[in-house]
């Protein structure tokens, strides 16, 4: 098994703050309703900023924080699913703004579990070349799919972006991974309709981009599979829950983190939480919280830690990683 050894990480976030109580006067909501169900105070919202801006933000902070300069980097993978174009991609973009000029750039789009599933590519990648270095971010814009008048929904989503550069020269490692699909239960989580047209000639009427979501479902499939695959990912690398320092998982609901904690018999400790401030940023949140970890000096050398994301596609993805 060759290295995987993060050489830095970093975020980024739209300086526009949204509160609950700012929420509470375009919708029928409060702070109250809103923290007690999500755990949520506010959330970034991009006014300025974009998916791309953000990605390529992160990605710069990253070149500069690992003193490696743009033309070292071999592989780009952006992990989203609130891309601003269909084509090019996101990672394409941050490749061309940065002046990544020989790197290999591609999105993945696996929802909120796009960072676990992007870096699982990106450990592939790194394999199969020696000496080469690679940008694994997870960005999105998801306040483009939101209906600021659906408060099931509007209450949930932020901005952000996140990412890690990564070698394959170093004493990190990826311990074990698992990652998994529930295609068949893909219509609980909905967004970004793309409405074709049955007759020849007519405009295609976009009307369906918004956020669809059944909260139930979503929530019974995280606090039921998140365990599983966190669990199944231990058992391979050997490990005990006891060995892990955090587990970084997918901020998409406190109740969520604070469950899969329970269940697994984890002190909660071990699961930070940092939604209350940013909201579900999808693919960015665990590369988000990563970051914030990061900069804390909360993660030493040596130590193992786990990241878990879930939700559209219904997916779920599990990396445990020596740092």
């Amino acid at each position: 098994m060759s290295s995987f050894s993060i050489k830095a990480t970093a975020k980024a976030v739209p300086e526009k703050i949204v509160t609950n109580d700012d929420l509470a006067e375009i919708m029928d909501t409060s702070d109250e309703w809103i923290s007690r169900r999500t755990g949520i105070k506010e959330r970034r919202v991009a006014i300025s900023e974009t998916t791309t801006s953000l990605c390529a933000e992160v990605a710069s902070k990253l070149l500069d924080k690992a003193n490696v300069d743009a033309s070292q980097i071999d592989f780009i993978i952006v992990g989203t699913m609130s891309s601003d174009y269909q084509t090019p991609s996101t990672a394409a973009a941050v490749q061309g703004i940065i002046g990544a000029n020989k790197a290999i750039a591609f999105d993945i789009n696996a929802a909120c579990s796009g960072f676990v599933y992007g870096s699982y590519t990106m450990q592939s990648l790194l394999n199969g070349k020696p000496n080469s270095l690679g940008i694994v971010i997870g960005g999105e814009q998801l306040s483009k799919l939101i209906n600021w008048h659906d408060r099931t929904t509007a209450v949930l989503f932020g901005d952000g972006a996140g990412g890690m550069l990564v070698s394959n020269q170093g004493s990190g490692e990826v311990l074990a991974s698992n990652l998994k699909t529930y295609g068949d239960q893909g219509k609980a989580l909905l967004a970004g309709h793309m409405i074709g047209d049955e007759h020849f000639g007519k405009v295609a009427d976009r009307t369906d981009q918004y956020f669809h979501m059944d909260g139930r479902e979503v929530f019974n499939f995280a606090t039921k599979n998140v365990p599983n695959s966190i669990k199944e990912a231990l058992s391979e690398a050997n490990l005990d829950a006891n060995d892990v320092k955090y587990f970084i998982l997918h901020q998409a609901n406190a109740r969520i983190v604070r469950n899969v904690a329970r269940k697994m018999k984890v002190d909660d400790q071990k699961f930070p939480i940092n939604i209350d401030r940013y909201g579900n940023t999808a693919a960015a949140s665990e590369p988000i919280l990563l970051s914030e970890m990061m900069e804390n000096g909360l993660i030493a050398k040596g130590d193992i830690i786990v990241l878990s994301g879930f939700g559209g596609g219904l997916t779920t993805g599990t990396m445990i990683l020596r740092y």
